[in-house]
């Protein structure tokens, strides 16, 4: 009896510590996740947002000089040159559709400089308003056409129907005088926003000039209620006055907006036509840089998991990382449906607007629905961890 007492007794030490080491290890897996994920959230808002809006900020800049240019000598090298700089910006635009949480969405930016088609009678209905004109030629016409104009006269598209058609950059002579002035308040306004986003998130290290000017125009960006950035808002997720509860709550927002352009791009961007339940509803008709935009929101979502955008990329700072940590397998279905996804848009026949309903737009849409479903479980993963 006496040995049966010492067995049980010795059982019992030993699964009280099998526990307190189950407990420890438990502790520990969750302090390493934690650290990982505030690791992973710094990397992101410092080499993947922050490179994005910097560009962005100064491509909209430069175009609002070019543009302020051309209105004074219209011609067709400096216009070629616009032409371009709006592509350079476009395409800078397109790769932060990964991350339209924050100020993107907390300042109605999106609709705001990205609403397509644009309202060509409204643009023609303006175009016969002399006083509405006379009002976007002042001073302050940028300020003007962000609050007057509406969203389906603003932004990326209205430049885009400015400056191009069929494709190809209009010749000089083509633009009147009074599109001059409304391109320039319109590239004003534009550039505005794209300041916006960048001293959002980047708060005092953004440019001075560009702080003041949205001081100036009395433009919102920090916070709501804690006068931070976007960027020390995600650092310190799970500190007090972080909108983020939790670390991994930061990582599940990154994860969550990679899913929403995935469904954008393969339900609206590309299904919408093809299916036919809305062929007006093609982006970036006038220059027929669809697909491109549609590559570039695919790369944007790259540039969040693997941790990085091109140059400034670290993968053992990734969610790419930490999902290959703890779920290899699904880390490869993840990267391997990203890859897909951009190998089937650049097989879509271009222009898009002219071969909206081809098959191949199909497998594309199909692709990206793929990679929503596997960045869905990367979201489940990360939650397991909560």
């Amino acid at each position: 009896m006496k040995s049966t007492l010492l067995h049980l007794g010795m059982a019992t030490l030993l699964l009280a510590a099998a526990s307190s080491f189950s407990a420890c290890k438990d502790d520990n897996s969750v302090n390493n996740e934690d650290t990982a994920a505030a690791t992973i959230a710094a990397q992101f808002v410092d080499n993947t947002v922050s490179p994005t809006y910097q560009a962005l900020a100064a491509k909209t800049e430069q175009l609002a000089q070019q543009i302020a240019a051309l209105k004074l000598n219209p011609n067709d090298a400096g216009l070629r040159s616009a032409c371009e700089t709006f592509l350079a910006a476009r395409e800078e635009w397109e790769k932060s559709e990964a991350f339209l949480f924050g100020a993107a969405g907390d300042f109605g930016i999106d609709p705001h400089i990205d609403s397509w088609p644009l309202d060509e009678n409204a643009f023609n209905t303006l175009m016969n308003s002399p006083s509405m004109l006379h009002d976007l030629d002042n001073e302050d016409g940028d300020v003007v056409a962000g609050e007057r104009l509406g969203n389906a006269l603003l932004g990326f598209h209205a430049m885009e129907f400015i400056l191009f058609a069929d494709g190809q950059p209009k010749p000089a002579n083509a633009i009147s005088s009074d599109q001059w002035v409304y391109a320039l308040a319109v590239a004003g306004d534009l550039r505005n926003r794209c300041y916006q986003l960048e001293v959002g998130w980047l708060g005092s290290n953004a440019p001075k000039s560009h702080i003041e000017k949205l001081d100036e125009i009395e433009l919102a960006y920090t916070v709501a209620g804690t006068g931070h950035s976007y960027g020390d808002n995600m650092k310190n997720a799970g500190k007090a006055g972080s909108t983020y509860a939790s670390r991994l709550a930061a990582l599940m927002a990154m994860v969550q907006g990679c899913i929403d352009i995935a469904d954008e791009v393969g339900t609206s961007k590309i299904g919408s036509a093809f299916s036919q339940e809305d062929i007006t509803y093609i982006e970036s008709p006038y220059s027929q840089k669809s697909i491109i935009d549609f590559r570039n929101n695919i790369i944007s979502i790259h540039n969040v998991y693997m941790g990085g955008i091109e140059g400034r990329r670290d993968e053992s700072k990734s969610l790419h990382n930490f999902v290959k940590e703890h779920n290899a397998p699904l880390d490869g279905s993840v990267t391997s449906a990203i890859d897909n996804a951009i190998e089937k848009i650049n097989l879509m026949p271009a222009p898009f607007v002219l071969h909206y309903t081809d098959p191949a737009n199909e497998a594309a849409i199909q692709a990206c629905d793929n990679l929503s479903s596997q960045l869905d479980k990367v979201v489940e993963l990360i939650k397991s961890y909560e």
